[in-house]
C-alpha cells in the first residue's frame, strides 16, 4: 500500500494546481503542495515557513464576505466549511500584498458526520489577470491606430469638400493618396483582427501548393521594400532548395510580419537578414535582426496575443524606441504567424541572446515532395541590333528598383525600357530589340534564368543579374547560365552605369561586325559571322560565356591573355576571387573541344599568368 501512497503524493506535488489540506479540529495544514508554495511565496514574511504565516492571511470573497484569520481562527473556520466551486479570491497581508486565487474547497466528513478534514484547491489567476492587462493595453493601442487613420481621412475629405475648386491638380491628388493610404491602414489593421478570431476558433482556412521558396522570399522583399525603401536587406538562400507545399499569400504574410517586427526591433542603419536552409525534411527560413532583443524570461510568451517582445523599448504612446508603431507587430503580428505557420504543419520559434543582442524568428514548412525546381535554359542563337541611343530592357517586380534603374539610366544617357512581368517583358524585347537587359534573379510567374533563356532565343544581348541573392552558388549558376554580370541589391547609381557600360563594351568586343569571317585550328572552326563552334564539321554547343570565352582566346592567338585581361572582358572582374569561375569555364570548355588539361591542343595555361591560344600558322610550322 506505501507505493500507490507515493504515486500519489508525487502526482499532487507536480500538479500545476495548488493543494492544500487542513485539519479541520486544529486548522493545521497537513500537506501544502509544490504550487500552492510557489503561488503563496509572495505572501510569506522573510525567515518564515508559509505555515507560520497563515495567522496574518485575509480571505476576500467574491461577494464581498471578508475573513480573517486574525480575527477567526483558522480551525472555526474550517470547522463550518463549506463546499465552494470555482470562487474567486483575494488572499492579503497586512502590509498590502495579495495574490488573487480560482478556489475550490471541499469537506471530508468522518464517520460521525463531523468536519474531519477539507481539501482546497487553488489556481493562479495572475497570468489570466495579466493577460487582462494586455487586452485592456492592446484594445487602447487599436483604438489609437484607427483613431489617426479616421482622423486623417476625415482632415482629407473635409478639405476636399470645402476646397475642391481652388486645389491644384497636385494637391488634389495628394489628399486622395492619404485617403488611400490610411484606408489601407485600416483595412489591414482589421483583417488581422479577423485573422486572430480565426486562428482561435480553428476557422483559418490556407491552401497549400507546390511554391519556390525563393519565390516566397522575393515577393515578400519586394513588398517591404516598398513600404521601406532605405532599409538594408540581405538574402542567403541554400542552393537547389526544394519546393515547400504552402499558401502563397499567407506564407508572404508571415515573411511580411516577421521582416516589419524586425524593422519595428532595430534602427533604421541595421541590415535585416532572410536565410532559407533545409533541415529534419522541412525547409527552415530565419529573420534574423540585431536590435533591441528580447529577455530571455519574455521568450515563451512572444507568440501570444497581445504579448510583446520587450515592452521597455516602447514610449507612452506605443512606439519603439526607433519610432516605429508598435500596436500590430508586437500585439498581433506574432500570433498571427504561428497560427499561419503551424496551419501549414510546421512549427515557428524566436532565439535572442538576451536585449541589445538581436533576435531570430525562424519557421519551417514542409516540403512538396516529387516536385523538381525548373531546369535553367540553355544558350540561344540569335542576333542583336543597336540604336544611336542604347536601349536597355530593365526587368523587376520591385517598383522602386524600376524606379531608381531607370531614373540612373536616363541620366547616364540611356533609354531604358521597364517591365515587371516575364511576358510583358519578352514582348518589349521582341518589339525593342534592347541591346542589354537588367533582369531580376527572381520574378512572380518565372525564373529569372530561364527567363533569360528565353530572351537569348531571340536575340544574343547581354543578359545583367540584379539580385538581392549574394551566395557564391547563386551567382556561380547565373554566370554559368550565360550572364554577362551579376549585380547584388542594393547598388549605386555610379555602380549600376559602370557595369552596364563594361557589359556592353564587352559585348562589342565579340560582335560579328569587328571579327568577320572564320577562325580555323586543327580540327576547331569558329565562324564569328554566324556565331557558330565545330569540330572537325560537327557542331559544338557552347553557352554565351563559353562562347565569348573562346572567342577572346582567339582573337589574341599567339598571345598570353592574363587572368585579370580574361576577368574583365567576361564579367568585368579584376580580382582573384573570381578565378576559380574562369578555371571552371576553361575546364568545360576543354572537355566540349575534346582536349584534357595535361594534353591540350587549343586552350594552354601559362602558370600564375593566363591562357593562351596557338596562332594557327605555329600550329601549322609544328605539324610540319
Amino acid at each position: 500500500m506505501q507505493q500507490p501512497r507515493v504515486d500519489l503524493e508525487t502526482l499532487i506535488n507536480t500538479s500545476p494546481v495548488g493543494v492544500v489540506v487542513f485539519d479541520a479540529g486544529t486548522g493545521a495544514p497537513l500537506y501544502v503542495n509544490r504550487e500552492t508554495r510557489r503561488m503563496m511565496e509572495v505572501l510569506r514574511e522573510p525567515g518564515a515557513e508559509l505555515e507560520q504565516s497563515l495567522d496574518a492571511l485575509s480571505f476576500r470573497r467574491a461577494d464581498g464576505r471578508e475573513i480573517s484569520l486574525a480575527e477567526v481562527p483558522l480551525a472555526e473556520a474550517l470547522a463550518g466549511c463549506e463546499t465552494l466551486r470555482a470562487e474567486e479570491v483575494v488572499v492579503t497581508v497586512p502590509d498590502g500584498r495579495s495574490v488573487t486565487v480560482l478556489v475550490n474547497a471541499t469537506p471530508v466528513l468522518a464517520e460521525d458526520g463531523r468536519v474531519e478534514t477539507a481539501i482546497i484547491t487553488l489556481q493562479d489567476l495572475t497570468p489570466l489577470e495579466e493577460m487582462e492587462r494586455l487586452r485592456a493595453e492592446f484594445l487602447s493601442l487599436v483604438s489609437h491606430e484607427l483613431r489617426g487613420p479616421l482622423t486623417s481621412i476625415k482632415g482629407s475629405a473635409v478639405n476636399l469638400r470645402e476646397s475642391l475648386h481652388s486645389l491644384d491638380p497636385a494637391e488634389l491628388l495628394q489628399f486622395v493618396r492619404i485617403i488611400e493610404a490610411q484606408a489601407d491602414r485600416m483595412r489591414d489593421l482589421i483583417g488581422s483582427l479577423l485573422d486572430v478570431a480565426r486562428i482561435e476558433s480553428g476557422a483559418l482556412s490556407v491552401t497549400p501548393e507546390p511554391v519556390r521558396v525563393a519565390a516566397l522570399v522575393d515577393e515578400a522583399r519586394s513588398a517591404f521594400l516598398a513600404g521601406d525603401p532605405g532599409r538594408s536587406l540581405t538574402l542567403d538562400l541554400e542552393p537547389d532548395l526544394p519546393w515547400v507545399l504552402a499558401d502563397r499569400r499567407r506564407i508572404v504574410q508571415v515573411l511580411g510580419n516577421l521582416l516589419s517586427n524586425a524593422a519595428r526591433s532595430s534602427p533604421p542603419e541595421s541590415a535585416i537578414r532572410v536565410d532559407a536552409f533545409r533541415k529534419e525534411g522541412m525547409v527552415s527560413i530565419a529573420v534574423t535582426d540585431r536590435g533591441r532583443g528580447v529577455a530571455p524570461e519574455r521568450l515563451p510568451f512572444l507568440f501570444r496575443k497581445f504579448s510583446r517582445p520587450d515592452e521597455s523599448g516602447l514610449d507612452e504612446s506605443g512606439r519603439s524606441d526607433y519610432g516605429e508603431p508598435a500596436a500590430l507587430g508586437s500585439g498581433l503580428g506574432l500570433a498571427i504567424c504561428k497560427g499561419i505557420v503551424e496551419a501549414h504543419g510546421g512549427r515557428i520559434r524566436a532565439e535572442s541572446e538576451g536585449l541589445g543582442r538581436g533576435s531570430v524568428f525562424t519557421f519551417t514548412l514542409p516540403v512538396a515532395e516529387g516536385v523538381a525546381p525548373e531546369p535553367p535554359s540553355g544558350p540561344a542563337q540569335p542576333t542583336g541590333e543597336t540604336g544611336d541611343r542604347p536601349r536597355i530592357l530593365v526587368v523587376d517586380d520591385d517598383p522602386v528598383t524600376l524606379r531608381s534603374v531607370r531614373d540612373a539610366l536616363t541620366r547616364a544617357g540611356y533609354d531604358p525600357q521597364v517591365a515587371g512581368d516575364p511576358e510583358q517583358a519578352l514582348r518589349l524585347f521582341a518589339r525593342e530589340r534592347p541591346r542589354l537587359v537588367l533582369l531580376d534573379l527572381l520574378l512572380p510567374d518565372g525564373d529569372g534564368i530561364e527567363v533569360m533563356g528565353r530572351f537569348l532565343r531571340i536575340a544574343d544581348v547581354p543578359v545583367v543579374f540584379l539580385s538581392a541573392y549574394n551566395r557564391d552558388e547563386t551567382i556561380v549558376r547565373a554566370l554559368e547560365a550565360g550572364a554577362a554580370d551579376y549585380m547584388v541589391k542594393p547598388f549605386s547609381p555610379t555602380e549600376l552605369v559602370a557595369r552596364v557600360r563594361n557589359a556592353l563594351r564587352r559585348a562589342a568586343g565579340v560582335s560579328p561586325s569587328e571579327s568577320a569571317g572564320t577562325f580555323v585550328l586543327d580540327d576547331l572552326a569558329i565562324d564569328y559571322a554566324a556565331r557558330q563552334v565545330s569540330m572537325a564539321g560537327r557542331p559544338v554547343h557552347l553557352t554565351p560565356t563559353e562562347y565569348r570565352l573562346l572567342c577572346e582566346l582567339s582573337f589574341s592567338a599567339g598571345q598570353v591573355l592574363t587572368f585579370d585581361h580574361l576577368l574583365g572582358r567576361l564579367w568585368g572582374l579584376e580580382h582573384a576571387s573570381g578565378r576559380n569561375n574562369l578555371r571552371t569555364y576553361v575546364r568545360r570548355l576543354r572537355r566540349k573541344l575534346g582536349e584534357e588539361a595535361e594534353n591540350p591542343r587549343y586552350i594552354f595555361a601559362e602558370p600564375r599568368v593566363g591562357y593562351r591560344m596557338p596562332s594557327p600558322e605555329a600550329a601549322a610550322d609544328l605539324a610540319e
